[in-house]
């Protein structure tokens, strides 16, 4: 049993299942990692856009965390939608007593339509306390600009925002998504030991791309959970979900999910 490695994802839902714990979950076991979960925020939304947010107790967060870390260790531990301060608070201490577990901290501020998901302030206390404990940061454009607060319209601005996110912000790394900028799909990636690198796909025309970055850093927390090392892992991510976009499902009214899947009926036709 201890052979098997597991990772841990803490965030809101999607009840249809295209993002969210439900996105992160599909990607665990698509990359053969046992999934957990703690659940931050119920989240009624679909591919067209936010219906409503519930918060849980934050006395309820931390009992599904020590449940899962007081029975199964997970080998990463991945946050998306944090949506509050006193949850930040909460998952800051807790993810500095687990120092030998990479943490992937998705930056989640909005939904694919543009609705908001944090306020400003919100986003500003993240900046704080869990980037600053990350072993990999996975911004996209919009997110990114939040955290280094300036406009990114290039790739150069891209290595900015990543180098600044490592020297003044504290994370051990970052990859900065440029899924939103024209041309090919950029992403910068940068640690301080191996410096930049840039990671690029063709771009898919399609609108269907619900819960991508979800499903980005759910692959990257299974392949580190699986001790791959980190700048592997994002190439590896990359691959995956630009394959999941390459492939998608066409379902939904508005921005459509991913397919998680596709990696293994395309392995030999991905565009990549």
């Amino acid at each position: 049993m201890e052979s098997v490695r597991r990772a841990l994802t803490i965030a809101g839902t999607d009840p249809t299942g295209g993002a969210g714990i439900q996105a992160d979950i599909k990607t665990f076991q698509e990359l053969e990692v046992y999934g957990m979960s703690v659940l931050t925020s119920i989240v009624a939304q679909n591919t067209t856009g936010v219906r409503g947010i519930h918060h849980l107790p934050i006395e309820m967060i931390e009992m599904q965390l020590d449940a899962v870390l007081e029975d199964i260790c997970p080998h990463a531990i991945k946050t998306g939608m944090i949506a509050q301060k006193d949850m930040m608070t909460l998952l800051s201490n807790k993810l500095a007593k687990l120092t030998n577990v990479p943490y992937i901290c998705d930056p989640v501020m909005m939904a694919k339509n543009g609705d908001s998901l944090l306020e400003k302030d919100v986003r500003s206390f993240l900046r704080d306390t869990l980037v600053p404990l990350a072993t990999i940061v996975t911004p996209n454009i919009a997110e990114a600009e939040d955290l280094v607060e300036f406009k990114i319209a290039s790739i150069d601005d891209m290595k900015k925002a990543a180098k600044r996110i490592v020297h003044e912000l504290g994370a051990t790394c970052t990859v900065v998504k440029g899924g939103s900028l024209q041309g090919d799909a950029i992403d910068v990636f940068y640690s301080a030991s191996d410096g930049y690198h840039t990671l690029d796909a063709p771009r898919t025309d399609t609108k269907h791309t619900h819960g991508t970055g979800c499903t980005f850093s759910a692959a990257i927390s299974a392949e580190l959970a699986k001790e791959t090392s980190v700048f592997k892992a994002v190439q590896k991510a990359k691959h995956y979900t630009s394959s999941a976009i390459a492939y998608s499902l066409n379902i939904g009214h508005g921005y459509g999910p991913t397919n998680h899947w596709a990696h293994r009926l395309h392995s030999n036709t991905t565009p990549l």
